[in-house]
Formats: structure tokens, C-alpha cells, sequence
């Protein structure tokens, strides 16, 4: 069974990629926006907050790291409790 699902590359976008890489053909733009992002500090990605408490994922490859579908996937359920916390 392929597996194509877990990695898309879209060279023709006008912001690719939106984060310097040396490795342009590895740049999974599956995520553009990151799930993860609301899960703050538990997202497990490589991010700062700014002075303003503003949190900045421009160091973050977690999202685009084509190796990373399956933990993606794996905090759904984290994402989900957030969201039914929220309602």
C-alpha cells in the first residue's frame, strides 16, 4: 500500500518554502498551518515565545519533517480535548 498520503511537496506555492531549509525535495507542505500549534508548549516542536507572549514556530521544522506524519497524527486525540475544553 502506498503511503503518499503522509507527504506532499508544493515547489510551485509563492511561500515555499516558508522556512529556510537546505533540503527543498524533504519539505513536507502537507501541514502548512501546524496542528500542533494550539497545544502550546506540549507541541514538542522546536519554538520560542516572543516578549509579547507570542508563540514563534520560524525555527520549527517539526510540521514539514516528512518522517513526522505519525506523531502529527498521534496528538489528534491532544488537540480534541482542547477543543471540547473550549465549547
Amino acid at each position: 500500500m502506498s503511503e503518499n498520503y503522509k507527504f506532499f511537496n508544493h515547489k510551485s506555492c509563492e511561500y515555499f518554502p516558508c522556512h529556510k531549509t537546505n533540503k527543498p525535495d524533504e519539505f513536507n507542505c502537507l501541514f502548512c498551518y501546524c496542528p500542533l500549534y494550539a497545544l502550546g508548549k506540549n507541541c514538542g516542536g522546536n519554538f520560542r515565545y516572543t516578549d509579547k507572549g507570542i508563540k514563534d514556530c520560524s525555527n520549527c521544522f517539526l510540521p514539514h519533517n516528512k518522517n513526522n506524519f505519525e506523531y502529527i497524527i498521534s496528538k489528534f486525540q491532544d488537540i480534541v480535548k482542547i477543543a471540547s475544553n473550549n465549547e
